[in-house]
């Protein structure tokens, strides 16, 4: 079967009925937008019908609708369950925006707005290839099986019930998930591992009250003195988190993995250049890219207190607040990082404070050795397609869900994307390329039939 004619021949009506769903304002963290964003299923679950999946189902939640659908009828091949999520980012600052966020628009070979690649316009490609296949050959390849959900952006509080409570509904032999990026242009990957992640709060109180620094200068604690004091401790010269027990189960990379790194051939002077630095900073031993895939973070995200106005005010403040979050690799335990961090800091506390730690967010990290044959069907789909086989990488961020999604059912999680780095996923003017719009059409049917 031709299926470049054929997504040719259709793309007009394709990019047509994306665009009247991207115009749908499905902003989960707003509650003034449930109306919409239960729209939004309601949209998809029509689509996926006439696309001819079966057993579409939109499923309540304490939240945000999930939806379901499969075609079951490749009696002896694998199973493969699509994730993806159709809740999108707030806007804000609108005025950012070249173009309103919800009227999408398409200009220089790019579709602009709220969703275009996170992740509406990229699940919406495995709505179409499964369309496509099933228009122009009757069957499918393998058995599908979809399940999208409405809270993506607000950390999915509901999925991982539903996935417990469903496991043999959604039961598959791999979940394929495209919510992540090329590495550029014309540059395939194949995410293998997703940071996890712990955040706590801290504060250190000492006085009952500010004081006059001309009068209690140098003769009682200050609270930011004793911040920065406490904070300096979590780090060593070499850029190794300090804290005792932090690296717990954290693995080497492989020679096989480094090379992986190695093969993207990052440019460090030009990201240095691009960011305005003298120099990048991190883990002796390790590369930018091993550093913000592959290795434990902790980072902090706000250290305040004190006067903070415009003048001076000689004071002594009484308190002293920071936000600490940490990106987790494999085999790293989101509870026992924390408790060791909140270990270490009351064991440096200075002389004179007291204090507070308020643990917050929690999410393992995900990972998948590459040598997996639903991966590697995976890289030579995209080799098929963009004549260039795609890279095995590691991404900074986190997607806690993936971990969940893997767990949960038993299955390997492939993360094909069809972003780029550039295309301001939560940011004004949020884009996708159209040009991955049509070879990653062409990618996913190409996977389906491999696998």
């Amino acid at each position: 079967m031709d299926y470049k004619a054929y997504f040719e021949d259709n793309r007009e009506q394709h990019l047509n009925e994306l665009q009247e769903w991207l115009s749908i304002p499905s902003i989960s963290a707003l509650s003034e937008h449930k109306g919409d964003v239960h729209k939004a299923a309601e949209w998809l679950a029509a689509k996926l019908t006439e696309a001819g999946l079966e057993h579409v189902e939109i499923h309540e939640t304490k939240g945000h609708p999930l939806i379901t659908a499969d075609y079951l009828h490749a009696e002896g091949k694998p199973t493969v369950l699509v994730y993806g999520h159709y809740d999108v980012q707030p806007v804000d600052p609108l005025h950012l925006w070249e173009t309103p966020p919800f009227e999408p628009s398409i200009r220089d070979g790019k579709l602009y707005a709220r969703g275009a690649t996170d992740d509406k316009g990229q699940l919406f490609l495995h709505v179409k290839a499964v369309e496509a296949i099933l228009k122009q050959e009757k069957e499918l390849p393998v058995n599908i099986k979809f399940c999208i959900e409405g809270e993506e952006e607000v950390s999915s509080p509901n999925l991982p019930l539903f996935l417990e409570e469903n496991k043999e509904k959604l039961a598959a032999d791999v979940v394929l998930v495209s919510d992540t990026s090329l590495l550029a242009p014309g540059k395939p990957a194949i995410s293998t591992g997703l940071r996890g992640l712990c955040s706590l709060e801290l504060s250190l109180n000492t006085a009952n009250t500010d004081l006059h620094s001309g009068s209690y200068g140098g003769g009682v604690p200050n609270a930011l003195h004793a911040m920065v004091e406490l904070l300096s401790t979590l780090h060593d010269k070499q850029g190794r988190v300090s804290v005792e027990g932090f690296y717990n189960g954290v693995q080497e990379l492989s020679p096989e993995m480094r090379e992986e790194f190695a093969k993207q051939q990052f440019d460090e002077e030009k990201l240095k250049q691009d960011l305005g630095l003298d120099a990048l900073y991190g883990e002796e031993g390790y590369s930018f890219v091993e550093r913000i895939g592959a290795r434990p973070t902790l980072e902090l995200n706000g250290v305040y207190g004190g006067f903070q106005g415009e003048g001076t005010k000689t004071v002594i403040p009484k308190e002293a607040h920071a936000k600490i979050t940490c990106r987790l690799v494999a085999n790293q335990d989101p509870q026992a990082c924390l408790d060791a961090i909140e270990a270490h800091l009351n064991a440096h506390t200075p002389v004179g404070a007291k204090l507070t730690i308020s643990p917050k967010e929690k999410a393992y990290a995900f990972n998948i050795d590459p040598s997996h044959p639903m991966l590697q069907k995976a890289a030579d789909a995209y080799e098929t397609v963009y004549g260039t086989r795609a890279l095995f990488t590691k991404d900074g961020g986190s997607i806690p869900i993936v971990e969940k999604l893997s767990s949960t059912l038993n299955a390997p999680t492939v993360m094909m994307g069809f972003g780029l780095p550039d295309e301001n996923l939560h940011a004004p003017n949020e884009h996708f390329n159209l040009e991955n719009f049509d070879k990653g059409l062409l990618t996913i049917v190409e996977y389906l039939k491999r696998v």
